[in-house]
């Protein structure tokens, strides 16, 4: 398949408007009560930070170990755990799009808001490898030194963008089209490593 046809997709609605101004100057103030909340879903013990999401070994956060264990010993992907995953990688992505100053929208904890982001329901028996969940984190080390570097990338463009809002209200839309590829760039890489949703090895590509 291309690689717009990977089965994670990703997309964030530019925000063809004046941004808020006011928000924006004072984001990292504005943010620090839903992040306090995406804490206390994500946190635990024996977590994995991607630069996208923290992956909790057991407990809370996005599942990992449990979906392994079940792929590897019963060739299930249980349905409810499929769903937290999505809906709380989701939740995670609308506040990861307010940091970056790509809505002045407060993050919903139920609304998809500015946020397009899906994966289909795996067929775990058929379709996934019960013995690749076990070095699929592994595999994707080439994408983690990638991602290190398009997230320090990602961090100026914000920069930049932030001082753009403040002077014009808007949002560059070059910059934009960056920091959202950047985003999808490690949900795809999330989709495959940890969420254990695709075998589909995620492609070296901005689209």
């Amino acid at each position: 398949m291309p690689d717009g046809d990977y089965p994670l997709q990703f997309s964030v609605d530019y925000p063809d408007r004046p941004l808020s101004r006011l928000t924006t100057f004072f984001r990292i103030f504005t943010a620090i009560p839903i992040l306090i909340l995406i804490a206390t879903i994500g946190g635990g013990t024996g977590k994995f930070d991607s630069g996208t999401a923290s992956f909790a070994a057991a407990g809370s956060g996005l599942l990992f170990i449990p979906p392994l264990l079940m792929i590897l010993f019963r060739r299930k992907y249980p349905r409810w755990w499929f769903d937290w995953n999505l809906e709380l990688l989701r939740f995670s992505n609308r506040i990861y799009v307010y940091v970056a100053l790509m809505d002045d929208r407060y993050p919903s904890t139920d609304e998809g808001q500015s946020v397009r982001l899906d994966f289909p329901y795996p067929d775990a028996e058929r379709n996934l490898n019960r013995w690749l969940p076990l070095v699929k984190w592994f595999l994707a080390i080439p994408h983690y030194i990638v991602l290190a570097i398009l997230w320090v990338l990602g961090f100026f463009c914000v920069v930049i963008a932030w001082f753009a809002i403040l002077f014009t209200g808007r949002y560059p839309r070059g910059l934009f089209g960056i920091v959202e590829s950047v985003m999808r760039w490690g949900n795809r890489v999330a989709a495959y490593a940890f969420l254990l949703v695709t075998d589909r090895y995620p492609p070296f590509s901005f689209s």
